[in-house]
């Protein structure tokens, strides 16, 4: 197998737009609370509304103006409306869903989302390219090994295959000659650090 022809697909398949669907049907799978369906399929419309739908239409209509050249890249310039749109579009989700008054780990798991949205567009004011795709894959790999303690479940093979993933990524956007080593490792730390500061609250 050519991983060079195959690590592009990485950059789709983990793009930023796609996470917080991710996370939040991987802690449904988890936690049993996919019992409830009718809070399942509630907080997933939400989620996929808000999350994933929306961001998709703006985004071509972003691109049918000119605003944006690509699904996968971005320069600086092209950053700052998707990412505020995505600080909003989450701000949203958290300050009016009721659904996650039972679902503390999901609320937080969105903050961190908000917080990490909010450090990436400081990123781009200052004029440093924060790599968006690893923001968002440590985001929800740090949400995962988060779960695996707060549930005293070993996700083992989730744990890996996240992990691994991350890296196919990091691959995939040096590859693609997105972004330099310091914008991944930066980007990182965003995910990481952001869901980790609300641990105090849940775990």
């Amino acid at each position: 197998m050519d991983l060079k022809k195959v690590l592009p697909f990485f950059s789709y398949l983990f793009h930023p737009i796609f996470i917080s669907v991710y996370g939040t049907l991987f802690y449904f799978l988890v936690s049993q609370m996919y019992l409830f369906k009718t809070l399942f399929y509630m907080i997933l419309l939400q989620v996929g509304i808000l999350t994933l739908l929306l961001p998709l239409s703006l985004y071509y209509l972003f691109y049918s103006m000119g605003l944006v050249k690509s699904f996968t890249e971005a320069n600086l310039k092209e950053r700052k409306i998707p990412i505020m749109i995505q600080a909003v579009l989450l701000f949203i989700l958290i300050k009016f869903s009721s659904s996650f008054d039972t679902l503390p780990e999901l609320y937080y798991f969105f903050l961190g989302g908000f917080l990490s949205s909010i450090l990436a567009f400081l990123a781009v004011s200052l004029k440093f390219k924060a790599s968006l795709h690893m923001i968002a894959i440590c985001s929800l790999a740090t949400f995962i090994y988060s779960l695996s303690l707060h549930l005293q479940f070993y996700f083992i093979n989730s744990i890996a295959f996240i992990i691994i993933a991350t890296g196919f990524v990091a691959s995939s956007r040096l590859y693609m000659k997105s972004h330099t080593p310091i914008e991944l490792i930066v980007g990182s730390c965003i995910g990481v650090l952001s869901q980790i500061a609300f641990w105090h609250f849940w775990l």
